[in-house]
């Protein structure tokens, strides 16, 4: 039995999100793929809080995820944990007969990953479990009062095109939060400030209805991350994303960290395609574009693997 589930590339809504603003999160065709067949002898951290909710499960699956790092095996940015994570669990409820097209399965598999999540990492939103879950660009948003979260499926702009730049620089997302939490602890209202620029762009962009106004709320939120950052003292938007972020200006763009920044991978959102001009100023900046499209589907059955598909 083999599934996969896709990794992500988060637009809008880094770090607003755990304040309660929407993020836009889209699912991406780079896969994890778990295969109960062969058991994997020594899972991650995530994964294992996972098996500790589940007794009757002796072992976990294995997971190729080699899609989601670099050639030279560095993570992407691209939500690995999270698709590694989900692909297991689907893995594990296919093998029990679960259908995984079936929305309770689904809310079942989101469910146990984003609890298993937030044990093991202390926390976060959950949006990049729920790409990997559910699939397709989504609005996703935290309640408040420990609701579950409001994920729902929608529609990028007409007329918006999307690229993926990875910038050759690791990031750990744990990391650059513990920088964000310790401004809140020691300048309250700076960091209240900066989320109050972070959840009106956020905002602007869940609610964007164009492809120009989308762009402009992407542009403020390039702005307010690279403000956090400097409050911070944490590089969340790096200075060749800040230089690239200027030069798409002039083409009606936006450029800027997809998720918590610091490197990873950075998204291009534009009316047109990424210029040359651009593109040779990003590999000059040690950026490689990266082939993705949306993936639809999430959390499914690894049809490439059988024969008589």
């Amino acid at each position: 039995m083999k599934v996969r589930a896709p990794g992500k590339l988060v637009l809008t809504g880094a770090y607003a999100v755990l304040e309660g603003a929407p993020a836009l999160v889209l699912a991406i065709d780079r896969h994890a793929i778990a295969d109960t067949s062969h058991p994997e002898p020594n899972p991650g951290i995530e994964v294992r809080a996972a098996l500790e909710a589940m007794p009757e499960v002796a072992k976990a699956p294995s997971v190729d995820a080699r899609a989601l790092h670099d050639a030279q095996g560095q993570k992407l940015g691209l939500g690995s944990s999270a698709a590694v994570l989900v692909a297991s669990l689907g893995a594990l409820a296919a093998a029990r007969g679960d259908d995984l097209a079936q929305p309770s399965v689904r809310r079942e598999i989101f469910r146990a990953a984003r609890a298993a999540h937030a044990r093991s990492q202390q926390g976060g939103s959950g949006v990049d479990i729920a790409a990997s879950v559910f699939g397709g660009l989504l609005r996703y948003q935290l309640p408040e009062g420990g609701l579950p979260p409001d994920v729902r499926a929608v529609e990028l702009p007409r007329g918006l095109r999307m690229a993926a730049y990875w910038t050759g620089v690791p990031a750990r997302t744990s990391e650059l939060r513990a920088k964000v939490d310790a401004l809140r602890a020691r300048d309250g209202k700076a960091y209240d400030a900066r989320m109050r620029d972070l959840a009106d762009a956020s905002n602007r962009a869940a609610d964007a209805v164009s492809a120009q106004a989308l762009i402009t709320a992407a542009r403020s939120m390039g702005a307010a991350l690279f403000a956090l950052g400097r409050e911070a003292d944490a590089p969340i938007v790096t200075l060749p994303m800040a230089e690239l972020a200027l030069r798409v200006v002039a083409e009606e763009a936006a450029f800027l960290p997809s998720g918590a920044g610091g490197g990873d991978c950075a998204v291009y959102l534009g009316i047109a395609p990424p210029s040359e001009a651009f593109d040779a100023r990003a590999r000059a900046c040690g950026m490689t574009p990266l082939d993705l499209a949306p993936e639809p589907r999430g959390v499914c059955l690894d049809h490439s693997a059988r024969k008589d598909d």
